[in-house]
């Protein structure tokens, strides 16, 4: 295991100094779940939930979230975003709905963070739409799947 780069030779918190590393096109794709009743997810595929269009407002949601991530997470570092792409995808056999969030840029450092954060606004805005008809839905399976560009190169989730 690498050193925790987020700590100074002190052991306190500190944000990793970038200004050295090169700027170089840099993207992650992170994926979860919410996991939920077949009835519940009939609700949101066939646009009978009271709040409105579920995945709409939940693709929104994650967008927004990748964005606003360095103001989230106390250590990382606002980024000049250049694509977020989120896609929900119902899935019957879980029953529920998988999420899937694509985050690029062009910087020093890179964007698993923003992927992340996607991933997890998208869930939450998703429960939260339709709570009032199911409250025991299961947010999970949120990790990163892949990872490029930088120093450390490509990652991909086996």
């Amino acid at each position: 295991m690498s050193e925790l780069t987020h700590f100074d030779g002190k052991g306190d918190a500190h944000m990793v100094d970038v200004s050295e590393k090169a700027v170089t096109s840099r993207v992650a794709v992170a994926e979860g779940f919410v996991k939920m009743t077949p009835e519940t997810l009939a609700i949101i595929t066939e646009g009978r939930a009271k709040k409105g269009d579920v995945l709409g407002v939940a693709r929104l949601a994650g967008i927004m979230g990748a964005k606003k991530t360095a103001d989230l997470i106390p250590l990382c570092h606002p980024l000049p975003v250049t694509k977020v792409a989120v896609e929900l995808t119902p899935d019957t056999a879980l029953p529920g709905v998988r999420i899937e969030a694509t985050v690029k840029t062009t910087g020093q450092t890179g964007v698993e963070m923003e992927a992340l954060t996607a991933v997890s606004t998208t869930a939450l805005t998703l429960y939260d739409m339709v709570k009032a008809v199911e409250k025991s839905m299961e947010i999970g399976g949120i990790r990163l799947v892949l990872k490029d560009g930088g120093k450390s190169g490509r990652y991909e989730a086996k």
